[in-house]
């Protein structure tokens, strides 16, 4: 999918994709990134792949956690900055911006460019929203990027469900098996949840969020 797509997308405010308060499967399965109760949160530095402008890193902050995420448009992540009524600091490098601040770096460009040293160490990662924003044809090439660039940290997965011939992508499906193919072999994979898209996908065709948890 060509960068052209996701650009246009922002800049024509064509973000229904974007949940403006949160993911609630976040906060449900929030232990997989967390820990139990959270106990450890100001310890976890949590990666948030193709972020947008997701409220779930205000989410994340609040509990502590350091984040750190990977966006294409910068229309995203300064709207991201603005949401959060923080001003960042502004950095140019050879990967492409840097937007940061206190517990928080994002970097803006192709998450393909980006190396274990660029996003140094992380504890989880977060992926709500690129695993299903990609064609089939990138998908593993993502997910064993994903693997090698975090030191195959543990994740927590949502994906949907759905027949793809009934509406095109994105989100694409990603359904359980996919998820085992794409990451069996880096982690041990479990399904915690399927539960119905309330109203369907884009009020358009029934559907499943799935959750998993993929760890060591």
């Amino acid at each position: 999918m060509e960068h052209s797509f996701w650009h246009s997308k922002w800049h024509n405010n064509e973000i229904g994709f974007h949940e403006p308060t949160g993911n609630a499967l976040l906060v449900k399965y929030s232990d997989v990134l967390l820990g139990p109760n959270g106990d450890e949160a100001s310890q976890k530095r949590i990666f948030v792949p193709l972020c947008g402008k997701t409220r779930d890193i205000a989410w994340l902050l609040s509990k502590g956690c350091q984040v750190a995420g990977a966006e294409l448009s910068e229309v995203a992540i300064t709207q991201l900055f603005d949401d959060l009524d923080i001003t960042p600091t502004v950095k140019s490098s050879s990967k492409g911006k840097v937007y940061s601040a206190p517990n928080l770096t994002i970097f803006v460009g192709d998450i393909f460019s980006l190396r274990r040293d660029d996003i140094g160490k992380v504890t989880g990662v977060y992926d709500r929203a690129a695993l299903v924003a990609l064609p089939d044809d990138l998908r593993r090439k993502y997910a064993n990027h994903l693997v090698d660039i975090t030191h195959n940290a543990p994740q927590l997965v949502i994906t949907f469900d759905y027949d793809q011939s009934e509406l095109p992508g994105p989100p694409f499906c990603v359904n359980d098996e996919m998820v085992a193919d794409l990451y069996a072999s880096n982690y041990s994979i479990l399904q915690l949840e399927r539960s119905n898209v309330e109203g369907g996908l884009k009020r358009k065709v029934k559907a499943d969020s799935l959750v998993f948890k993929l760890s060591l």
